[in-house]
Protein backbone atom coordinates (compact mmCIF):
# COMPACT_ATOMS: atom_id res chain seq x y z
CA UNK A 1 0.00 0.00 0.00
CA UNK A 2 2.98 2.69 0.58
CA UNK A 3 4.11 1.77 -2.62
CA UNK A 4 1.04 2.52 -4.18
CA UNK A 5 1.30 6.31 -2.11
CA UNK A 6 4.81 7.31 -3.33
CA UNK A 7 4.36 5.95 -7.17
CA UNK A 8 1.05 8.31 -7.16
CA UNK A 9 3.11 11.33 -5.68
CA UNK A 10 5.65 10.58 -8.47
CA UNK A 11 3.02 10.99 -11.01
CA UNK A 12 1.45 14.06 -9.56
CA UNK A 13 5.27 15.34 -9.44
CA UNK A 14 5.78 14.63 -13.17
CA UNK A 15 2.48 16.73 -14.00
CA UNK A 16 3.07 19.48 -11.46
CA UNK A 17 6.96 20.43 -12.09
CA UNK A 18 6.51 20.84 -15.98
CA UNK A 19 3.14 22.78 -15.56
CA UNK A 20 4.49 25.10 -13.43
CA UNK A 21 7.47 25.85 -15.51
CA UNK A 22 5.61 26.61 -18.70
CA UNK A 23 2.97 28.66 -16.49
CA UNK A 24 6.12 30.58 -15.51
CA UNK A 25 7.97 30.90 -18.37
CA UNK A 26 4.64 32.01 -20.43
CA UNK A 27 3.77 34.42 -17.79
CA UNK A 28 7.60 36.18 -18.02
CA UNK A 29 7.38 36.17 -21.63
CA UNK A 30 4.13 37.62 -22.16
CA UNK A 31 4.80 40.16 -19.22
CA UNK A 32 8.37 41.02 -21.21
CA UNK A 33 6.78 41.38 -24.52
CA UNK A 34 5.67 45.29 -24.42
CA UNK A 35 4.60 46.02 -27.86
CA UNK A 36 3.15 49.46 -26.63
CA UNK A 37 5.29 52.53 -28.35
CA UNK A 38 6.24 55.06 -27.06
CA UNK A 39 3.93 57.96 -28.58
CA UNK A 40 5.94 61.09 -27.36
CA UNK A 41 8.69 60.19 -29.87
CA UNK A 42 6.45 61.35 -32.42
CA UNK A 43 5.01 64.75 -33.69
CA UNK A 44 1.88 65.53 -35.58
CA UNK A 45 3.39 66.62 -38.10
CA UNK A 46 4.98 63.42 -38.61
CA UNK A 47 1.60 61.61 -38.37
CA UNK A 48 -0.25 63.82 -40.97
CA UNK A 49 2.27 63.25 -43.30
CA UNK A 50 1.84 59.41 -43.36
CA UNK A 51 -2.29 59.94 -43.71
CA UNK A 52 -1.16 62.27 -46.74
CA UNK A 53 0.42 59.52 -48.09
CA UNK A 54 -2.15 57.24 -47.33
CA UNK A 55 -4.90 59.34 -48.49
CA UNK A 56 -5.32 61.73 -51.19
CA UNK A 57 -5.43 65.09 -49.71
CA UNK A 58 -4.45 67.44 -52.69
CA UNK A 59 -8.23 69.15 -52.83
CA UNK A 60 -7.81 70.11 -49.70
CA UNK A 61 -5.17 73.35 -48.26
CA UNK A 62 -2.77 73.60 -45.26
CA UNK A 63 -3.80 75.65 -42.28
CA UNK A 64 -1.90 77.79 -39.92
CA UNK A 65 -1.83 78.45 -36.02
CA UNK A 66 -4.30 81.16 -37.12
CA UNK A 67 -6.71 78.81 -38.66
CA UNK A 68 -6.69 76.16 -36.29
CA UNK A 69 -7.67 79.26 -33.22
CA UNK A 70 -10.35 80.68 -35.63
CA UNK A 71 -12.17 77.57 -36.59
CA UNK A 72 -11.18 75.53 -33.07
CA UNK A 73 -10.57 78.44 -30.63
CA UNK A 74 -7.43 76.36 -29.45
CA UNK A 75 -4.41 78.55 -27.91
CA UNK A 76 -1.47 77.61 -29.23
CA UNK A 77 -0.46 76.53 -25.53
CA UNK A 78 -2.46 73.99 -25.36
CA UNK A 79 -0.81 71.89 -28.66
CA UNK A 80 2.34 70.85 -29.52
CA UNK A 81 2.09 70.08 -32.43
CA UNK A 82 -0.50 70.29 -35.49
CA UNK A 83 -1.93 69.41 -38.76
CA UNK A 84 -4.68 71.19 -39.98
CA UNK A 85 -5.85 70.74 -43.77
CA UNK A 86 -9.19 71.94 -44.61
CA UNK A 87 -11.57 71.88 -47.77
CA UNK A 88 -10.28 74.69 -50.45
CA UNK A 89 -13.78 75.53 -50.30
CA UNK A 90 -16.43 77.32 -47.88
CA UNK A 91 -18.99 75.06 -49.56
CA UNK A 92 -17.46 71.97 -48.93
CA UNK A 93 -17.12 70.47 -44.98
CA UNK A 94 -13.93 68.26 -45.55
CA UNK A 95 -11.48 69.00 -42.47
CA UNK A 96 -8.56 67.22 -40.97
CA UNK A 97 -6.93 67.92 -37.73
CA UNK A 98 -4.36 66.46 -35.82
CA UNK A 99 -2.93 67.59 -32.70
CA UNK A 100 -0.54 66.27 -30.01
CA UNK A 101 -1.40 68.12 -27.01
CA UNK A 102 1.03 69.31 -24.53
CA UNK A 103 -1.35 68.05 -21.58
CA UNK A 104 -2.96 64.77 -21.85
CA UNK A 105 -5.93 65.98 -19.21
CA UNK A 106 -6.94 68.54 -21.94
CA UNK A 107 -8.19 66.03 -24.10
CA UNK A 108 -12.01 66.67 -22.90
CA UNK A 109 -11.34 70.95 -22.72
CA UNK A 110 -10.36 70.08 -26.41
CA UNK A 111 -13.26 67.76 -27.60
CA UNK A 112 -15.75 70.20 -26.12
CA UNK A 113 -14.32 72.45 -28.42
CA UNK A 114 -14.32 70.25 -31.89
CA UNK A 115 -17.78 69.56 -30.60
CA UNK A 116 -18.33 73.58 -30.93
CA UNK A 117 -16.72 72.99 -34.39
CA UNK A 118 -18.92 70.30 -35.48
CA UNK A 119 -22.14 71.76 -34.46
CA UNK A 120 -21.72 74.91 -36.59
CA UNK A 121 -20.88 72.91 -39.27
CA UNK A 122 -24.07 70.91 -38.98
CA UNK A 123 -25.59 74.28 -38.63
CA UNK A 124 -24.36 75.53 -42.10
CA UNK A 125 -24.94 72.60 -43.72
CA UNK A 126 -28.48 70.90 -42.68
CA UNK A 127 -30.52 72.47 -45.07
CA UNK A 128 -28.03 73.93 -47.44
CA UNK A 129 -25.68 71.28 -48.66
CA UNK A 130 -26.73 67.50 -47.67
CA UNK A 131 -24.19 65.45 -48.66
CA UNK A 132 -21.77 67.50 -47.03
CA UNK A 133 -23.83 67.63 -43.79
CA UNK A 134 -24.12 63.99 -43.87
CA UNK A 135 -20.07 63.86 -43.62
CA UNK A 136 -19.79 66.71 -41.17
CA UNK A 137 -22.55 63.72 -39.07
CA UNK A 138 -20.14 61.04 -39.83
CA UNK A 139 -17.10 62.48 -38.65
CA UNK A 140 -14.04 60.76 -37.28
CA UNK A 141 -12.96 61.56 -33.41
CA UNK A 142 -9.71 59.18 -32.32
CA UNK A 143 -7.22 59.74 -29.22
CA UNK A 144 -4.49 57.71 -29.13
CA UNK A 145 -2.05 59.44 -25.77
CA UNK A 146 -1.73 62.58 -26.47
CA UNK A 147 -2.53 62.48 -30.37
CA UNK A 148 -6.31 63.70 -31.41
CA UNK A 149 -7.51 63.03 -34.95
CA UNK A 150 -10.21 64.59 -36.07
CA UNK A 151 -11.78 63.92 -39.82
CA UNK A 152 -14.43 65.46 -42.11
CA UNK A 153 -14.20 63.45 -45.13
CA UNK A 154 -15.52 60.45 -47.71
CA UNK A 155 -12.17 59.18 -46.59
CA UNK A 156 -13.23 58.67 -43.23
CA UNK A 157 -11.92 54.98 -43.54
CA UNK A 158 -8.92 55.66 -45.33
CA UNK A 159 -7.95 58.74 -42.44
CA UNK A 160 -8.56 56.54 -39.29
CA UNK A 161 -6.68 53.33 -40.72
CA UNK A 162 -3.84 55.60 -41.91
CA UNK A 163 -3.71 57.44 -37.87
CA UNK A 164 -4.41 53.58 -36.06
CA UNK A 165 -1.22 52.22 -38.49
CA UNK A 166 0.73 54.99 -37.78
CA UNK A 167 1.40 53.79 -33.94
CA UNK A 168 1.66 49.92 -34.70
Amino acid sequence: MAGLLVNRGNNYWKWLVPLLFWTILLGGITGCSNTEEDTSIHTATEVGEHIKQTVKLEEMKQGDLTKLQKLYQIAPEEVEDFVLFTASSNVEADELLVLKLKDINQIDVVKEKVQKRIEAQTVKFRDYRPIEYHLVEKHVWRVKDQFILFAVSEKNDQIKRAFEEFFQ
